[in-house]
Parts: C-alpha cells; sequence; structure tokens
C-alpha cells in the first residue's frame, strides 16, 4: 500500500520493523502488533504521512510528530500570537469537520511563561500536532480499495492543519543529535 501511494503522492516508503527492542522492557514479547511505515522526501516540501496496520484497523495521519526545541517554540509563539493562533483553530476545526481527530504529546498545565487562562491554552499545551483516522475492520478485514481511499482522504483532509504548521512553525533550524549510528537526520514530520 505504501509503496503504491508513494509512486503516486511522490515520496520514499518506508516500512519500520516488526520486532520490538526487548533490552529495557519488561514485556519480552519480540514482535510488535501492529505494522507501520511513512512516506517521505515528497516533491516540494510536502508533508509526510503515516499509515499503520493492526487488528484495530487501518490508521493513516500525518502533521508534526517530534518537534525540536526551536520548533517547540516557534509553534507556542505562533499559537499565543493573535494573528496567526486562531488560523490554528480553524485547521483543526477544519480537519475535525472532516472526520479527522488530532493529538500529540501534550503538558498537563500550560507552558512556562503563558498564562493558565490563555484562549488557546489546549493548543499551547501540545508537544507535537497530529491529525489522523482509524479505519475499523469489517468482518472480512479492509478491502484494498477501502484502505488507499481510507489514506488518500485522511492525508487530505490533514492539509489544512500541515499548511499551518509549515507556514509557522516550519522544520528545525538545530543541527542533527550527534549519533554514532548514523541515524542522525532530524525529521521533525510525520
Amino acid at each position: 500500500m505504501l509503496d503504491e501511494l508513494a509512486e503516486e503522492l511522490g515520496g520514499e516508503a518506508k516500512l519500520f520493523r516488526q520486532n520490538r527492542d526487548l533490552r529495557f522492557s519488561a514485556d519480552k514479547s519480540p514482535y510488535k502488533t501492529r505494522t507501520y511505515g511513512v512516506i517521505f522526501d515528497r516533491p516540494d516540501g510536502a508533508p509526510t504521512v503515516y499509515a499503520q496496520i493492526s487488528a484495530t484497523g487501518l490508521f493513516a495521519g500525518s502533521g508534526y510528530y517530534r518537534l525540536a526545541s526551536d520548533q517547540l517554540e516557534r509553534l507556542r509563539a505562533a499559537v499565543a500570537d493573535d494573528a496567526t493562533g486562531p488560523g490554528l483553530e480553524q485547521a483543526v476545526a477544519a480537519a475535525h469537520g472532516a472526520g479527522i481527530e488530532t493529538f500529540g504529546e501534550t503538558l498537563k498545565t500550560a507552558p512556562r511563561g503563558y498564562p493558565r487562562d490563555h484562549p488557546r491554552i489546549a493548543l499551547l499545551r501540545h508537544k507535537s500536532l497530529v491529525g489522523g483516522s482509524r479505519l475499523a475492520p469489517r468482518a472480512r478485514g479492509i478491502a484494498r480499495k477501502a484502505a488507499l481511499d481510507h489514506a488518500r482522504s485522511t492525508w487530505a483532509a490533514c492539509d489544512p492543519l500541515n499548511a499551518w504548521l509549515d507556514a509557522n512553525v516550519g522544520p528545525s533550524e538545530l543541527p542533527p543529535p550527534d549519533d554514532p549510528f548514523g541515524r542522525g537526520r532530524r525529521r521533525a514530520r510525520r
């Protein structure tokens, strides 16, 4: 599915390993119960898109999954700004109207330096922001056409959210973290 969609949308498909890292886990089950991957390096800076299949169905999503410190600073400044913040509220409302859930890692309270009663406090607490939707399996599974259509429509519905994030947050300007294994390319989007 990812290869077919990568050919259609442009970019490179990457499927992640099925085996789990057990070194520091109390749960020693060797395999993940889901399979997932991304389409990245898309033309014209198009957003990275994500898909995951498991017993609960097919999940498709896109957004900014891991933010570097400079990106997080820009996100919060743009959310707090009365000129740009309402645009994110509108993008989130449009996503919700299209059946897309928005989520991401959040703080339990207001970030340092921001008032707890800020009108966009729920968005200010985000440390990442992703939109996505799950297609539940039917008795006979998920048909190929339904899976492809779900991924396409979900990613398209995430476009306003990604456009706001691209315009107001953008890629990190920090150097990649030191990584002795050469995996240090910083990818902040999913």
